[in-house]
């Protein structure tokens, strides 16, 4: 889940004026205060026990007030849960602002969206091998044609975990493509990943992803309230509940919740 406040705090995409490229097109709903009283809101009537906020591309130059926001935030409602902190593992302040948000109690890890190629590249992988030493894990929001990159991170540091952010982003045009990337990344049995960002789900890729990455890996996000802009969230969550109606009850707990609370630490 997200929360923002454009009108208080500047995040590029919500506060200027020429919106940037969006995969799901004009997103001008979103620029707006969305705070937890409007996710309960979007959630009602579906039990939401624990939450984990991303990183919503606040203000790169700081990314430390985004997590003093976010904890601001829990200290008057309890919520979310847990976070991911932006984290920019090529600048120079890195070590700095890895360090500051590992002293943050509710901290679990950093995302940052890599550019073809980055993954590769020396200066971000030292950034990159700070986070094990730190207990933090990385977030990966990529496309499906950067999972090679993915896939050699993850043998190279075996011991830092990957959570693959909207499974890995696939396309109907591109299906073969996705599931060859998602079979060589989920090789790497440090990487889990997190079906989101499609809207209403759709059952091949729900699928695709249980086939390579099995149950223990999944897990179900919202992306609220990015994806309003396609699906409410009771579609959202309907959708992963008819899809799995054939699982046992225990495998739908895992993804529902079970594996959020282990691989984010909310226990």
């Amino acid at each position: 889940m997200h929360v923002w406040d454009p009108r208080a705090h500047y995040y590029p995409w919500l506060c200027d004026e020429r919106p940037i490229a969006f995969r799901y097109g004009d997103y001008s709903k979103l620029r707006r205060r969305y705070l937890v009283d409007d996710y309960r809101a979007d959630t009602a009537g579906w039990r939401v026990s624990h939450a984990v906020y991303i990183e919503a591309e606040w203000d790169p130059r700081d990314p430390l007030g985004e997590m003093d926001f976010v904890s601001r935030i829990r200290k008057n409602s309890g919520f979310p849960t847990v976070a991911i902190a932006q984290a920019w593992l090529d600048r120079d302040d890195c070590a700095e602002v890895l360090e500051a948000h590992a002293r943050n109690s509710f901290v679990r890890g950093v995302r940052h969206k890599p550019r073809p190629g980055m993954m590769d590249d020396t200066g971000w992988r030292r950034g990159y091998a700070r986070l094990e030493r730190l207990g933090l894990h990385f977030e990966l929001q990529a496309p499906f044609s950067q999972l090679a990159e993915a896939a050699r991170l993850a043998r190279d540091y075996p011991d830092t975990t990957i959570v693959l952010n909207h499974a890995g982003l696939p396309t109907a045009g591109g299906a073969r493509e996705w599931r060859t990337a998602m079979a060589g990344l989920a090789a790497c049995s440090n990487v889990a990943v997190k079906i989101s960002g499609m809207g209403a789900p759709v059952r091949e890729f729900v699928l695709g992803v249980l086939e390579h990455f099995g149950i223990d890996r999944t897990m179900f996000a919202s992306n609220y309230p990015v994806d309003s802009l396609r699906a409410s969230f009771a579609t959202i969550y309907a959708g992963f509940e008819e899809i799995t109606r054939g699982l046992r009850e225990a495998e739908r707990r895992a993804l529902f919740h079970d594996n959020a609370l282990r691989i984010y630490r909310m226990r």
